[in-house]
């Protein structure tokens, strides 16, 4: 749909220092093209054009800002088939969750289009007779974005719409493994009439561009989505300029299956949340905690979902799980699952690279029984289509072992019981708790993020969004003497 391969940088497209090759990864002999890449030259130009724009575009007005992002949205809705194809044949994701992720992607700035719109602010009385208090939002001034793989359209949404929404300027570098999607974008956002330099897209490395970006002092906020290990860099890096951040990074999430659940819908949230995009969600459930009196039954049925789930082409009609995203993230999955086996779990079905008609990298849905805590494959974020599953035999031991974790993004518990759910839901140490729901799936107009090692600095989405893209001012104005 797209042959352009530049960077956005200042209002215009330009050609980057280098370019790297973009495959598809349900077949690998289909190129969809050399993207560009940016250098610290082209970083610096970005960032010097973003300070200079974002005070016109405050100044624009709140309908201005609403009328950008309302028609960014609807074109991203409007052209979801289209953009979707494109970003399934980079990322691997099936063709209609590809298209769900571009159309999610516009509501996010049909939302944040709205809220423009929808200013609130805070008057008050002083302690000293005489003075008026008026306590409002500003912009935070530049924001640094930087964007995953996994969803590499609704991401930057969720952080891009806010940002313009709330007057900021931004300088996105997104992953590189998926360049094609941040071009699409791009061109959208670029078409309209905003400030020259206000957005840009400065694709490259992480090691060069992104990691000059985060250390700094030309930005105000960075908001990061990623892993835990580069999150912690960032922040490192941040806070000798006092650079405001947020950060989504790893989980590990449990689906709680008591004694109590309808077992049949259990599976298909514990399979969709475990299998779906390939597991490659931040919200995967790749920890199943199961009450030990359903535990065999529920095993017997997940397996044979797990089984049936056809695995192909991300393009192709029927695929449930398309590849995994590339070369090295497959050869990652299977070392988890030898490290799995031995560390004396059992394989019940699954783990193993398929051939299919096109040379891609493809692989089994697996689930891993017979699994503890202190075992990697339950520790560690795998971001594959593996599960393990756990035994417990109350449910306070349950709730103990899904709380028994470095991360707290999401959790789940699938049971009939008010009163555990209600607990469930009090006690369970995560920023998003589902009942008798998937792990994965959540909603654009509502705060989204973690606790522990999943989440640092303020909640995304909704109207939470403010806490991070604003900064509060309060202002005390003396009325003077009315004689």
């Amino acid at each position: 749909m797209t042959e352009r391969t530049e960077i956005f940088i200042d209002g215009a497209w330009a050609a980057g220092a280098s370019q790297i090759e973009n495959r598809n990864p349900s077949d690998t002999s289909d190129l969809i093209g050399h993207y560009a890449q940016a250098d610290a030259g082209h970083l610096d130009t970005a960032l010097a054009a973003a300070r200079r724009a974002q005070p016109t575009w405050r100044a624009a007005g709140i309908q201005k800002r609403h009328d950008v992002l309302m028609a960014i949205g609807t074109e991203l809705m409007a052209r979801a088939g289209e953009i979707g194809r494109l970003l399934s044949r980079e990322e691997g994701k099936p063709l209609a969750e590809g298209k769900g992720e571009v159309y999610r992607a516009g509501q996010f700035f049909t939302y944040f289009a709205a809220e423009v719109l929808r200013q609130h602010g805070d008057l008050a009385e002083s302690v000293r007779p005489g003075i008026e208090i008026d306590v409002r939002r500003e912009p935070v001034g530049v924001v640094a974005i930087i964007s995953p793989w996994n969803f590499p359209v609704a991401t930057p949404a969720w952080k891009i719409a806010p940002a313009l929404a709330f007057g900021n300027a931004v300088v996105w570098k997104p992953a590189n493994v998926t360049p094609a999607s941040a071009v699409a974008l791009t061109e959208i956002i670029a078409r309209q009439d905003i400030p020259k330099g206000l957005f840009n897209l400065v694709s490259g490395p992480g090691r060069d561009v992104g990691q000059r970006l985060v250390e700094g002092a030309d930005v105000d906020a960075i908001s990061f989505t990623g892993s835990v290990p580069v999150g912690r860099g960032i922040a490192a890096a941040a806070v000798q300029n006092m650079t405001k951040v947020q950060m989504e990074m790893g989980s590990k999430n449990p689906l709680i299956v008591m004694d109590d659940a309808d077992l049949d819908l259990a599976v298909m949230h514990a399979a969709g949340s475990a299998f779906g995009g390939t597991g490659q969600k931040c919200t995967a459930a790749s920890r199943l905690i199961v009450h030990a009196k359903v535990h065999d039954a529920f095993v017997e049925k997940l397996v044979a979902a797990a089984q049936a789930l056809k695995v192909g082409h991300a393009l192709e009609d029927g695929t449930q799980i398309g590849p995994v995203v590339s070369e090295s993230q497959l050869a990652q999955n299977l070392d988890y699952i030898e490290i799995g086996k031995a560390e004396g779990a059992e394989l019940l079905c699954g783990g193993e690279r398929l051939e299919r008609a096109t040379d891609g990298y493809f692989m089994a849905p697996a689930v891993f029984a017979g699994t503890a805590n202190d075992m990697q494959i339950n520790s560690e974020e795998m971001f594959a289509p593996v599960t393990c599953v756990q035994k417990a035999y109350s449910y306070e031991e349950a709730l103990s072992l899904a709380n028994d974790t470095q991360f707290g993004l999401t959790a789940g518990i699938m049971t009939q019981s008010l009163a555990r759910a209600s607990h469930f839901r009090a006690n369970m140490r995560a920023g998003c708790v589902m009942v008798n729901l998937p792990t994965a799936g959540t909603d654009y107009h509502v705060p989204f993020g973690g606790r522990g090692a999943s989440s640092f600095g303020p909640r995304e989405q909704g109207s939470y969004a403010a806490e991070f893209y604003t900064t509060v001012k309060t202002a005390y104005v003396s009325a003077g003497d009315p004689k």
